[in-house]
């Protein structure tokens, strides 16, 4: 046996408070150690009758071989004989299996290199497996972090254990990620690798307006206010649908809270960016009504309703309609992703421009059918008259030859 005393347990233990390994890995990564230590050193590939044994009492490890007890030995290396067994045990019998310590003289260092190498390769498996175990728990959910630097476009976020990257497209337009500030992350996807695992995050999710809400808001979190649908466009603007379990609570009204308190902080937090609270509705009219806003909605029109396309056309008075398009086409984007609708808009001008328009082609289409029909009429006529006129002509030539033959007679 080998002495090694009370320091390893007492490093073990640390370790275990440290970084969450388990005091009983690391005993069974020395134990594992030193089997491969003594394989190496006795030049033996196999050899499934080994194991390290260390008592804790005494603070000694060895390693022994498991053999079974027979009458006659047919193979040294797996049996023994009664005889030889009954000087390691009196009480051991036939079929009985007995430990023999093997542990080879002057195996201390190199029981010790090897021991280092396995437990070093052990206490990083382990890590990276309480890290991807723990961050797989988290995946789908908030969490906060501080701000490490930035590579290559990608914002490095140390988030407890380990560096979360932020790719560019997951951070918000012309934020600056300055290190060593404090940032709120949404956990978007865990990624095992051979190091540590990879854990990507995201600073612009819908997710995140979702988790700041249910955090701000306690009808949401009990379940009275329900969140529908979220349409984000991070940095500018964010539409979000509730909808009230409870008839005697305003959806819209404990989103915002007394004065306005609720959600300025989540405002505050999404550093200024503007949130429309819609009250969603089952009837899609009056949802997509309530998604245009703030803009006023004169009518709404159901063009086709099916499960592939579900179209609405938006009529608003002239002075709404670059409001309810929004700059660059955003508000009705919104409204669109929110909804699930596809919304066009159009002014009271724009749809009597159309049907003038349209009346003014049925009146030219009926205009064009009539002229058809007088042309008809004058042709019918011609070919009578033509008609007629050959008949008078074939008279007139009949008449010319019955005088002729009576002239001729006389």
């Amino acid at each position: 046996m080998i002495k090694i005393g009370t320091a390893l347990f007492e490093a073990c233990e640390e370790l275990e408070r440290e970084r969450g390994i388990s005091k009983e890995v690391l005993i069974a990564s020395l134990c594992d150690a030193m089997v491969a230590a003594y394989k190496k050193h006795m030049h033996v590939k196999e050899a499934a009758n080994i194991e390290a044994i260390l008592d804790e009492q005494t603070g000694e490890i060895g390693v022994f071989s498991t053999k079974l007890v027979v009458k006659e030995v047919e193979d040294p290396e797996l049996q023994i004989s009664l005889e030889e067994a009954q000087e390691i045990d009196d009480e051991v019998e036939i079929d009985d299996e007995v430990k023999i310590e093997v542990t080879p003289d002057q195996f201390g260092r190199i029981a010790a290199q090897s021991a280092k190498q396995v437990i070093t390769q052990r206490i990083r498996d382990a890590e990276r497996n309480n890290i991807l175990n723990e961050f797989l728990e988290k995946k789908g959910t908030l969490t906060t972090g501080i701000i490490q630097r930035v590579e290559n476009r990608n914002v490095i976020v140390n988030i407890g254990k380990t560096d979360a990257i932020m790719p560019q497209k997951e951070q918000i337009p012309r934020e600056y990620y300055k290190p060593g500030n404090r940032i709120r992350v949404f956990v978007l996807n865990v990624k095992e690798t051979n190091k540590l695992p990879q854990v990507i995050v995201s600073h612009a999710h819908a997710e995140i307006v979702r988790e700041l809400f249910e955090l701000e808001v306690p009808e949401i979190e009990d379940g009275i206010v329900e969140i529908k649908s979220i349409s984000r466009e991070a940095g500018f603007r964010t539409k979000i649908a509730v909808w009230s379990n409870d008839p005697e609570v305003d959806s819209v009204g404990a989103c915002i809270g007394p004065r306005g308190s609720r959600i300025q902080t989540i405002v505050g937090e999404l550093k200024n960016e503007k949130i429309d609270i819609v009250r969603w509705s089952p009837d899609p009219v009056e949802y997509i009504v309530n998604a245009i806003s703030p803009a006023r909605v004169v009518s709404v029109d159901i063009m086709t309703d099916d499960e592939e396309t579900k179209d609405a056309l938006v009529v608003v008075p002239d002075d709404q309609l670059s409001l309810a398009i929004g700059r660059e086409g955003q508000n009705v984007r919104l409204a669109h992703r929110l909804t699930g609708w596809k919304i066009d808009i159009k002014s009271i001008s724009q749809m009597e421009n159309e049907e003038a328009s349209r009346a003014a082609n049925y009146d030219y289409n009926e205009d064009e059918t009539e002229e058809r029909v007088v042309d008809s009429d004058e042709i019918q006529e011609e070919i009578e008259e033509e008609m007629n006129q050959q008949a008078y002509d074939e008279e007139d030539i009949a008449s010319e030859e019955v005088e002729e033959e009576t002239t001729e007679e006389e």
